[in-house]
């Protein structure tokens, strides 16, 4: 696990290499062994310098979620996270030099080991990141990289490393004075081994452990770093709004760790580390977006018995917007793509897409010259069918109108190999009434991708009623081998996001068709935590997509259809010719100079009631809507996994990540206190908050939808 070897110079060697797994991370046993290992070298009087360095590709992933979650007792996590820092100031202080050789990504806690040594090389390697990006999952940095790295690099440099988590190249870390030396791969561990015999053998301490030491660039008690953590506490309240506690602990460790010396400072960020470590955020987040986020990267949901597939060629149809985000996305993974529209021109101007997102790329120094070259060579604009002959899958991407998508499934088909999928990208249309174009409805699949398709990183994967379990299989081989994120879901009208994302927008307008404030209603959408307001929200996709979707709704449901709050505010603002962005007019005004503000017509239109509810009751309606929604989508079996329901909502349409997905909030607040709420809310504000029989079922049985 961690291989000590002695050379001849006196030079010990410390090797990770942890068994069974791909990367090594800090845990029980590893921790032990590290330990250990630091016990030994540091009072053997052979050893005249000290190197850390891993046998894997990478030197150390972070720390092992599951042991960290392990314990509830923060007295149990404080002794462990101290013991980890006590063993470092060891290390740091044991007066021979320490080096660090980085074969790969070093993040968190391997980097806050990596901070411990007295030099640190690293290994020219593209695909390595060096970061904390313990944030991001509603943690802080628990081994000393709130105390050590702005020790380093100095408050300013260091804050956006802690507060955004960013994952950094080597050149990067090394221009920021995280790493002393970048060296060809394979080279670094010489490097390393080169310094500890040489300039290493006078600089045994670390900067803040020297006579007279300054923090780079100012400390606490500067004009400059007092300005910096006021401006820094008001961007974190104004993009947070109080809803991500580790960061605004991230800041706290950082300021009253600074003002003391390191040791009380680590003591400072263990109490914070723990706080962090069992708040409600931390274990929704690290469940989301890492538990169950991995689960689905890993095709959880695949059929096993299927043989994987791999893909020669894609086809495209439709080169409009989604159409060549997707034709992008395929040939940035190596796939060759035929990208079909009903002019040459059009098709063009789908490849026209792919390349001004390179031709950016190139110009940040990204991407090289070559590869866009070669990545636009995969791309083949036609408007003849008969290029697709050879595809093993063909993503159909047209207007959402049912004679047009059935127009192009047969034209395709009939060049297609019989084994070859079709998939429909559709956001609403179901997609077992779309396969009834199909000669081959067991090969029909739904992938609905979300826009841009370059920057959304969420496929929902839908199976209609005759998809076969080998196409299922095979479809989620693709969305695997662009590097993509899947959910499998079950075929329904909106299927799971599209509908679930509806009564987020749908709620807002309710609230201004009751009389609600606009400005009220957006700022309730933005402290719930969501990206943007319900009425911004709108505006962004348009007033008249929406009232298009209902009328479809209408017209396929007939009788049965009953129409939602809301809605008939979409149809006036139709009506009046204020679709959203695209038409400069919305919701908001979007005058040519100047941000957006709300229309002042609004006041006509929906006049203010006298009585405005408070904020929270706002909150409550716009975040239980959306959950209890999902609800009834796993009550109908429209989404089979919690996980999926929670990975979905985060990355399809920005749920808030704090809150873990719909399915993680129910689960924090309790199944029977959200069903409390829902009849609540539904007794005052109607049925669409009524709990689904799955609710009350477990809320009867006190059953819970992950355990703990």
């Amino acid at each position: 696990m961690i291989d000590i070897t002695i050379d001849t110079d006196g030079i010990a060697t410390l090797t990770w290499d942890q068994p069974g797994r791909a990367q090594n991370v800090l845990n029980g046993e590893t921790c032990a062994a590290f330990f250990a290992a630091i016990d030994r070298v540091c009072t053997d009087a052979s050893v005249k310098g000290i190197l850390v360095t891993s046998a894997k590709a990478d030197f150390i992933a972070g720390g092992d979620l599951e042991w960290l979650q392990a314990s509830d007792d923060a007295a149990t996590l404080f002794e462990r996270t101290c013991e980890l820092h006590r063993m470092l100031r060891k290390l740091e202080t044991c007066g021979k030099p320490v080096a660090a050789a980085l074969p790969g990504s070093t993040l968190g806690g391997g980097l806050e080991i990596a901070l411990a040594c007295h030099y640190r090389v690293a290994a020219d390697n593209a695909r390595a990141r060096f970061g904390l990006p313990e944030v991001t999952l509603g943690l802080l940095p628990g081994g000393g990289g709130t105390q050590r790295l702005p020790r380093l690099i100095g408050v300013q440099k260091a804050l956006p490393m802690l507060l955004e988590g960013k994952r950094i190249k080597a050149v990067d870390a090394l221009k920021l004075g995280i790493v002393d030396a970048v060296v060809n791969a394979g080279e670094e561990a010489d490097a390393a081994r080169a310094w500890l015999l040489g300039e290493g053998q006078t600089r045994a301490q670390q900067p803040w452990d020297t006579k007279g030491y300054k923090v780079p660039g100012g400390g606490i008690s500067s004009p400059a770093v007092q300005q910096l953590f006021t401006a820094a506490n008001a961007m974190l309240r104004q993009k947070t709004y109080g809803n991500y506690p580790a960061a605004a602990s991230i800041l706290s460790c950082v300021y009253e760790g600074l003002i003391t010396d390191l040791d009380t400072g680590l003591k400072t960020e263990a109490r914070y580390f723990v706080q962090a470590v069992l708040s409600p955020e931390a274990r929704a987040m690290i469940r989301t977006l890492f538990f169950s986020l991995n689960a689905a990267n890993k095709l959880a949901a695949r059929p096993a018995d299927v043989p994987v597939r791999r893909y020669a060629k894609v086809g495209v149809l439709g080169a409009g917007m989604m159409g060549a985000g997707i034709a992008y996305v395929t040939a940035k993974a190596g796939l060759p793509v035929v990208l079909l529209d009903t002019t040459q021109e059009a098709a063009e101007r789908g490849k026209d897409y792919s390349r001004k997102l390179v031709e950016k790329q190139v110009q940040r120094g990204s991407l090289h010259a070559e590869q866009a070259e070669a990545l636009l060579a995969r791309i083949q604009p036609t408007t003849s069918y008969a290029d697709l002959d050879g595809a093993g899958l063909v993503v159909e991407a047209v207007f959402e109108q049912r004679e047009i998508k059935a127009n192009v499934t047969r034209q395709a088909e009939a060049v297609l190999s019989p084994d070859a999928i079709f998939a429909s990208n559709t956001s609403t249309l179901p997609i077992t009434g779309l396969a009834e174009a199909s000669q081959r409805p067991g090969n029909f699949i739904g992938l609905h991708f979300f826009s841009p398709v370059d920057k959304m990183p969420l496929v929902e994967v839908i199976v209609a009623r005759q998809t076969t379990r080998a196409t299922l299989a095979q479809a989620l081989d693709y969305v695997k081998a662009i590097g993509m994120t899947p959910i499998v879901v079950n075929d329904s009208r909106g299927f799971y996001t599209s509908r679930v994302f509806s009564t987020y927008v749908l709620e807002g307008l309710a609230m201004l068709a009751e009389g609600v404030a606009p400005a009220l209603i957006e700022n309730a959408g933005l402290l719930a935590g969501m990206p943007v307001g319900p009425l911004a929200l709108i505006d962004e996709v348009s007033s008249e997509l929406i009232h298009k979707v209902n009328q479809q709704t209408r017209a396929d449901l007939g009788v049965a259809y009953i129409e939602r709050p809301g809605e008939a505010v979409a149809e006036r603002m139709v009506a009046l010719g204020r679709l959203g962005r695209k038409a400069g007019q919305g919701f908001y005004d979007y005058p040519e100079s100047g941000k957006k503000t709300l229309w002042p017509g609004l006041a006509t239109e929906y006049p203010k009631a006298a009585t405005q509810p408070d904020v929270q009751t706002l909150v409550d309606r716009l975040i239980t809507v959306q959950a209890v929604e999902t609800a009834r989508c796993l009550d109908e079996g429209v989404v089979t996994d919690p996980r999926d329901a929670d990975v979905g909502a985060l990355l399809g349409w920005g749920f808030p990540a704090f809150r873990g997905g719909p399915v993680s909030h129910i689960h924090r607040m309790g199944v029977g206190a959200f069903v409390e709420l829902c009849d609540r809310l539904a007794a005052k504000h109607g049925r669409r908050f009524a709990p689904p029989a799955l609710l009350r079922d477990m809320a009867d049985k006190q059953t819970a939808f992950y355990e703990r």
